[in-house]
């Protein structure tokens, strides 16, 4: 598939069916995502692939009682929208396999140079760890399209992300940045239309 048809065909999928994945499409989607440009090279990431059922459905249970636990307002909307919450940060407990991003601090040759802690680089930067994180999980969901399989970027379950990180024997300075989640589509899923991005392009000449 060219990557013009990749980009064109990829969208969020969250519902899969239960056919299983090979393994050597996710080692093939991890090295592409490893390719991604990183803040000062440093590739500051690795990714844990998560297939036990029984393990997804802990992990679940975690992030809804830390949504539960969220204060709401006293809206009438408020338990609609806590439900909507939380079906969208735990629908990865039905995906055949999840990626989870995890990140270390990068070190930057400015530290050594300037009277600016590590954070207030890399605010000033506006946060290139986090920019580089996402052109490698780009990588993974445009490879994902290109091999036939529907994935989704999930952000939600970081609600918890203190307690994932304890089940997963995730430790500082090492952080749990994002989810992926991938299967085969229970159904055909169309990209949603979106604005022409190139009509609002401004050109300074």
């Amino acid at each position: 598939m060219e990557l013009k048809a990749a980009i064109e065909l990829r969208t969020s999928v969250r519902v899969f069916s239960d056919e299983k994945i090979d393994m050597n499409d996710i080692k093939e989607m991890v090295r592409l995502a490893g390719l991604a440009p990183s803040v000062n090279n440093f590739q500051p990431w690795r990714y844990i692939a998560i297939l036990n059922r029984k393990l997804l459905n802990q992990m679940a249970e975690v992030v809804v009682k830390k949504i539960e636990d969220l204060p709401v307002t006293k809206s009438i909307a408020a338990k609609n929208v806590k439900n909507q919450v939380t079906w969208f940060s735990t629908f990865f407990k039905d995906a055949p396999v999840v990626l989870i991003l995890v990140t270390k601090p990068y070190e930057t040759v400015l530290e050594s140079g300037v009277e600016l802690s590590h954070d207030e680089i890399n605010k000033i930067r506006n946060y290139p760890d986090i920019q580089s994180a996402g052109a490698s999980i780009q990588n993974i969901l445009l490879t994902a399209v290109d091999m036939g399989y529907g994935a989704c970027w999930l952000s939600g379950a970081m609600f918890a992300r203190e307690e994932l990180e304890k089940l997963l024997k995730i430790n500082s300075p090492e952080k749990m940045l994002a989810f992926v989640v991938i299967g085969k589509p229970r159904s055909e899923n169309k990209p949603k239309e979106k604005p022409n991005l190139a009509d609002s392009l401004e050109i300074i000449e």
